[in-house]
């Protein structure tokens, strides 16, 4: 979701800004300082009324659907264990996790690694340095929840696209069929953009996030932000620069549209359609509520003050449907397997999904191009991975894609890198986790249509 330019100059603060597909909100410069408890408001804002109930059970019916599926199995009888693949030590891909703890000071990072080729010799692997708690030490966990911030935006996009294979809307249609008069004014014109643009980032809609505001975002922690409001605040700011800008206005408009083609609130949908049905049970709307459920990494970012400070706890509705989703490295792999193995798109919906344009290499990083919800990246082994990452005010920083022969990877880091430095040390965990001891022998690489 939201990526924090830490650089002071323009260069920097640029390739930062948007360096993953984030939300941009510029962050104090990191000081080296013993984390300190977040403040706590009086009381948070409660929602503005019951959730879906989708929604509540996303979260609420976890423990005891857990809790029944262990309970309820029999003993199964006892066989000896085959034989298991001995796993290499990726020595390799832990001394770039280590680079993020040690020189970058991150708090914590995980990746997880899974091979779809059935002729690798190690079918997944977890590597893992620093801690996901300041306070007890614990280590980071690929089962460890988090903030999955912009990630978001590719279960967005792919509920969009369900809706167009149904002939429910149309990725062509003005956007201005479906919210008529939302978007007219100061130039801007929902007649005259397309729901394809509002996916691709071609809409030339400014980002809320790019408001005055935002550069103090620590003081909105707890507030509580309804989409039209954040669009509205979008609307008044100047037209930006260029073909492509990644705005996180472009999905909330697109969540509207979802509830105005279906009668539901964009997150009881996409819950519906692709959360529960792929059984992503670390992944829920968490609302207004500011703490996270079950088990999960803490994060930290540098407060105004320079301290070192927890920030788990946020009111995220800022980010609504384009990065407030909770997951977990697990589960995020789960779906952009599942996403590319064909089980929530037709053939044609994921080929229009992977019709790419170049993105700004200033605001991303050169030879990214970006999708319907989807970037493309190149890697120095060969081919491209497909998928997204994001990052919250917190801390919290995801990233799941899948790569040449089905390899799918999925990043937790809880604290956002603070130097362009950083940033590039973070790419290089990615790059390292795809091209790290690659299968000899690896299915067909996943390629998008450049247009």
């Amino acid at each position: 979701m939201a990526l924090f330019p830490l650089s002071s100059t323009t260069r920097e603060r640029a390739c930062v800004a948007a360096l993953l597909a984030a939300l941009v909100m510029p962050v104090a410069p990191a000081a080296a300082a013993l984390p300190t408890a977040a403040p706590q408001p009086a009381a948070p804002r409660p929602a503005p009324g019951p959730q879906p109930a989708a929604e509540q059970l996303a979260v609420r019916s976890q423990p005891a659907a857990r809790e029944f599926a262990v309970g309820s199995q029999p003993a199964a009888p006892q066989f000896a264990a085959a034989p298991q693949p001995v796993c290499g030590p990726h020595a390799e891909l832990r001394q770039a996790l280590r680079t993020l703890t040690g020189r970058d000071r991150i708090a914590g990072a995980v990746v997880l690694v899974r091979n779809r080729n059935t002729a690798a010799p190690c079918g997944s692997w977890t590597e893992r340095a620093g801690t996901a708690d300041l306070g007890s030490g614990r280590p980071m966990k690929a089962t460890d929840r988090l903030r999955a911030g912009s990630v978001t935006k590719t279960f967005t996009a792919t509920v969009v696209l369900q809706l167009a294979a149904e002939h429910r809307l149309a990725l062509d249609a003005p956007v201005d069929r479906y919210l008529p008069g939302l978007v007219r004014r100061n130039g801007y014109d929902g007649r005259r953009i397309t729901v394809r643009q509002l996916l691709r980032h071609t809409s030339g809609l400014p980002d809320y996030l790019d408001a005055p505001e935002w550069e103090h975002f620590e003081r909105l922690r707890y507030r509580h932000f309804e989409p039209r409001e954040l669009v509205a605040r979008a609307l008044d700011l100047p037209r930006p620069s260029g073909d492509w800008h990644y705005a996180t206005t472009n999905y909330l408009l697109a969540g509207m549209i979802i509830r105005e083609v279906t009668g539901h609130a964009p997150e009881a949908e996409i819950t519906r359609r692709v959360i529960r049905p792929l059984g992503l049970r670390d992944t829920y709307w968490p609302g207004d509520e500011i703490s996270l459920h079950g088990p999960h990494s803490r994060s930290y970012f540098t407060a105004e003050d320079g301290r070192l400070t927890d920030g788990t706890a946020w009111n995220t509705t800022f980010g609504g449907v384009g990065g407030a989703l909770v997951s977990s490295p697990a589960d995020l792999s789960r779906f952009i397997s599942a996403l590319f193995g064909g089980r929530l798109l037709p053939a044609a919906q994921l080929a229009e999904m992977r019709a790419t344009v170049a993105a700004d290499p200033d605001r991303l990083w050169p030879g990214a191009r970006y999708g319907l919800g989807l970037i493309s990246s190149p890697l120095r082994c060969g081919g491209r991975w497909w998928g997204h990452a994001g990052t919250v005010p917190g801390g919290h920083r995801a990233l799941t894609a899948m790569g040449p022969g089905g390899r799918t990877v999925a990043v937790a880091l809880n604290q956002v890198p603070a130097t362009l430095q950083a940033e590039q040390d973070f790419l290089d965990v990615v790059q390292t986790a795809f091209c790290d001891d690659l299968p000899s022998r690896a299915t067909p690489t996943i390629e998008g249509t450049r247009q």
